[in-house]
């Protein structure tokens, strides 16, 4: 994929569309179980920023700054955002469903506790609590809307 991404007689939007048909797929493989943390965000990001520098063919110890190469790119971080995404929506159709993998992700297994992915989405949806996200998840259309809000915030 190099060859296309680095192309400069491709425009740059088919070449970010390129990027996202082809290599963001993979980058997001199980993304939906995931427990972001902070650190595993920035690393998130810090991909991001690689490939649009990579297919702009700024070398990485050009001073540019990343708005500037997002600016350049005509984009603004999708990433984090579209993974958020998808894991409020696997999440609301776990909470409904009720069966072994509610269990597991609501952490009500006994055993070694790791920060759940609930605490997380509750945070990215502004839900305050994340029994308030639980809750939420039984009522599609408010399900929907608290996802659609999150994205359009671009948190």
């Amino acid at each position: 994929m190099k060859t296309v991404l680095t192309n400069k007689n491709i425009s740059i939007r088919t070449r970010r569309r390129a990027l996202e048909c082809y290599l963001e797929p993979i980058l997001m493989y199980g993304c939906e179980a995931w427990t972001i943390s902070k650190q595993t965000q920035k690393k998130l990001e810090a991909t991001e920023m690689w490939f649009l520098r990579r297919m702009l063919r700024i070398s990485w110890t050009a001073k540019k700054t990343n708005d500037t190469v997002l600016e350049e790119a005509h984009t603004t971080r999708l990433l984090i955002s579209k993974i958020r995404k998808r894991q409020a929506t696997f999440f609301g159709h776990v909470m409904r469903r009720e069966k072994l993998e509610n269990l597991v992700t609501t952490g009500m297994l006994e055993g070694k506790q790791r920060e759940k992915l609930i605490e997380g989405l509750a945070d990215w949806l502004k839900a305050g609590k994340s029994l308030e996200a639980i809750e939420a998840t039984k009522d599609r259309k408010k399900w929907r809307t608290m996802i659609a809000n999150a994205v359009k915030q671009g948190t």
